[in-house]
């Protein structure tokens, strides 16, 4: 196999002997880079006051380069335009886009930087994997500098509408940068739909049956490739938490065998005031929940600096007070809402005591915590997770209860029904669920992208 060089906005510092710290991804990529000696490049996290460059750096075969934002670069591409501009518009939530000319200026500069400094660092032979958001420019700015290289790229987060994607100044662009990469990848079958409907339909570009896309005199091809979890991982971590005291201080303290969870980012895109409003529902139209019931909503904090993001947190707090002060008792809370993270032991351990895993995001790419939450379950006595139809998890879950989180009153009837589900059809559909996680895990979906990539004929 050829040497992988992984282009991603973070990268796992090498002093970071246990890539699972940084999630499940991160695993799956060092992998990947361990196995081919590979060279993962990206931003350091760090702000500096001018241009310097790569921090290069070799550890067990993974050479890391890492380099440092300006304090202009991280307000204007990072902040500006991938945070203000390309977050909301992937999220389908326009009313939130703060768009510049000037953000979009940096936006280019920072791929056009990034690219000579990673160009420096390449081989003739090596498979380039560009990850996300931050660089759709990236390919464009590698064959500018005459790298043949093939290169393919996978987006992490939605693919929105062609109109809401045409609300953009600089979707033309933008695309025509993308088709510079020989693959393209996406979550599921419905973005890459989406994503055809524009070539098609807005580029007058054409599709083969194979999945080659012909535009604007450039061939790509396109393929979705649904990120999963190490299932067999989680399973044994979340074994190992019936030890675990966090894990038993919570089990003791919600005094309740009905735990619904919630776990994600803070973030507009998470629908959280619509899920407290739907927990809200429930115990108003189904009183026999109220002190047998409870929600544990763990959202740690991020873009704190963001005022959308400052916002939501008020928004969610005074939330949690309401329902709290209308339903609560004093040896009872109905909502526990907890802005900080935990390890992934204790979340792991907290999913398999909570009978609900409640994950209803507004858009999400794909939402790792409903597999997270389906592979942490006891065999004996399952939960039921909870899915809203937009996130991208749900394409291959149909089993969970599929629900539309923009409606909090029938998020709630769900949440009545799951309560009361029947051992027989809880123990059915998690089955499904579990099946499905461990046919497809995140090892698989690393490979067959790099398969795809490394056997892709296109050439630039």
């Amino acid at each position: 196999m050829s040497r992988v060089v992984v282009i991603s906005n973070r990268v796992m510092h090498p002093n970071e002997k246990k890539p699972e710290a940084s999630g499940g991804l991160a695993v799956a990529l060092y992998d990947t880079l361990k196995e081919t000696n590979g060279l993962w490049f990206g931003w350091s996290g760090r702000i500096t006051t001018k241009e310097i460059k790569p921090n290069v750096k070799k550890d067990e075969g993974i050479t890391y380069a890492i380099v440092d934002l300006t304090k202009k670069d991280y307000e204007n591409y990072y902040n500006g335009y991938c945070n203000e501009v390309l977050w909301p518009i992937f999220h389908y939530r326009l009313d939130l886009v703060a768009y510049s000319k000037l953000k979009f200026e940096s936006y280019k500069t920072v791929n056009e930087s990034f690219s000579f400094k990673v160009k420096k660092l390449l081989n003739n032979e090596d498979l380039i994997w560009v990850h996300d958001y931050h660089f759709l420019l990236m390919a464009r700015e590698l064959r500018k500098l005459k790298c043949t290289q093939k290169i393919g790229f996978f987006l992490h987060i939605p693919w929105p509408s062609k109109e809401i994607l045409t609300a953009l100044p600089d979707h033309r662009e933008l695309v025509d940068a993308l088709l510079e990469f020989d693959l393209i990848g996406f979550q599921t079958r419905k973005h890459v739909l989406t994503f055809l409907d524009y070539i098609i339909s807005e580029l007058g570009g054409s599709v083969e049956p194979d999945g080659s896309i012909f535009a604007l005199g450039k061939k790509a091809k396109v393929k979705h490739f649904p990120i999963s979890i190490d299932t067999n991982k989680i399973i044994k971590i979340s074994e190992e938490t019936d030890n675990s005291p966090q894990v038993k201080r919570l089990v003791k303290s919600i005094k309740t065998d009905k735990l619904i969870i919630g776990v994600d980012r803070l973030d507009y895109s998470k629908g959280l005031e619509l899920r407290f409003a739907a927990y809200n529902h429930l115990l108003k139209n189904h009183s026999d929940h109220i002190g047998s019931t409870t929600l544990l909503q763990i959202a740690p904090t991020s873009r704190g600096s963001v005022f959308q993001y400052k916002e939501i947190r008020k928004k969610l707090e005074l939330s949690a007070g309401q329902i709290n002060s209308a339903y609560g008792d004093f040896d009872w809370t109905p909502i526990r809402y907890l802005n900080k993270g935990f390890q992934q032991k204790s979340l792991m351990g907290f999913f398999r005591n909570s009978r609900i895993g409640l994950v209803t995001p507004l858009r999400d790419g794909m939402n790792l915590v409903a597999k997270e939450y389906i592979a942490a379950q006891r065999a004996s006595d399952p939960g039921v997770l909870i899915l809203s139809r937009f996130a991208g998890a749900a394409e291959e879950l149909p089993d969970a209860l599929i629900v539309n989180p923009h409606d909090p009153e029938g998020v709630a009837k769900t949440l009545n029904y799951a309560l009361k589900m029947p051992k027989q059809e809880r123990l059915r559909r998690w089955l499904n669920a579990f099946d499905q996680l461990h046919s497809f895990n995140i090892n698989i979906w690393r490979t067959h992208f790099i398969d795809a990539l490394e056997t892709s004929i296109i050439t630039k």
